[in-house]
């Protein structure tokens, strides 16, 4: 009897060393880089020809079969061909992507020049009811992009004048995409895929456990949040909405979350529409792509996790790659880049 019960004990000390050494290297697997957004669209040729003439730093090419726009820091637009129209509604986790630009007034006149549709951005005055850069209209204060109602009428009470220069403005490019345009940045890129979440607190969270992806850094010399768990992850949107916003009535821009894959931001917003996010398979933004060195080992961990599945490994191009399901419904393939 001694005997089994010691041998109970060391199978158990094993199995707990070996789970704790498990656990250990997921934990150690690196963030993912970002790899591509992938997009659905009824004449992929022709909208990489848009891309290529609105940012003249990307190029056309294949990846995996498909075609493909490239941006200089390595980012890929991929295309699947459609039979009609892609949905963007009912409203899902991706919101929008954007480039950065040099030269923000320069690119946005070149694009007016080329007949590119520059969207309206609504700021509550009605003295300027429209700019199409937020530059031109009232700044926002307290670490957000814009001001609520009550603080425009404070803003305009105080003498405050737009800070003119940079900015950000939106686009409407091929399939009714909807495009973001920043500056003046040093480089040209492909930078960011904006999000919406049901409960952005608890997304992060989400993303912090299952994909690595460091905390977010608070900024400097501003008071310590409070740190978030799955017991107070939950919020409530800001009660009132702020301008400028591509929305008449303005959007809630609080609470909102980092997250950063590479050099490309996925931070997002709360959901600022009055019916839940739906998955983001078969919409314009169909998925994101993630790259990792070992995608045995990811498919391990997000197994274990308890991840959704979408799509088990399987050949895409010369490598492998698997789908998940993120917080708020968003399809995110990890593909393996050695």
């Amino acid at each position: 009897m001694k005997g089994l019960c010691a041998a109970a004990a060391l199978a158990a000390a094993f199995l707990s060393i070996n789970g704790a050494a498990s656990h250990a290297q997921d934990a150690a697997l690196p963030t993912p880089g970002f790899h591509h957004l992938h997009l659905n669209s009824m004449n992929p040729d022709a909208a990489i020809a848009w891309y290529v003439k609105a940012f003249p730093v990307t190029s056309k090419t294949t990846w995996g079969g498909m075609p493909a726009l490239k941006s200089p820091n390595n980012v890929l637009l991929l295309f699947t061909k459609v039979d009609q129209p892609p949905a963007t509604q009912p409203q899902t986790a991706f919101w929008h992507f954007g480039w950065h630009v040099l030269k923000e007034r320069e690119t946005m006149a070149r694009l007016r020049d080329q007949g590119v549709t520059l969207l309206p951005l609504y700021t509550g005055d009605p003295d300027r009811p429209t700019v199409n850069i937020n530059s031109d209209t009232f700044p926002g204060t307290g670490g957000l992009l814009g001001l609520t109602r009550a603080q425009l009428d404070e803003a305009k009470k105080n003498g405050v004048k737009p800070v003119g220069g940079a900015g950000f403005a939106y686009i409407n490019g091929p399939d009714d995409a909807l495009i973001e345009v920043q500056g003046d940045m040093p480089a040209e890129r492909f930078n960011h895929v904006h999000m919406y979440h049901e409960q952005p607190f608890c997304a992060q969270l989400w993303y912090q456990k299952h994909l690595n992806v460091a905390p977010p850094q608070g900024r400097r010399g501003a008071a310590p949040a409070e740190p978030r768990t799955e017991a107070n992850c939950r919020a409530t949107r800001t009660p009132d909405k702020t301008f400028p916003a591509l929305e008449l009535n303005g959007m809630y821009r609080a609470p909102q979350i980092p997250l950063l894959f590479g050099d490309v931001s996925m931070g997002g917003y709360m959901n600022n529409a009055d019916q839940p996010l739906v998955s983001t398979r078969g919409h314009l933004a169909d998925h994101v792509g993630l790259s990792v060195a070992n995608l045995d080992a990811w498919m391990t961990k997000l197994r274990g996790d308890g991840v959704t599945i979408l799509e088990q490994p399987h050949k895409l191009g010369d490598t492998r790659a698997f789908m998940i399901e993120g917080p708020s419904k968003e399809a995110i393939e990890l593909v393996e880049v050695k």
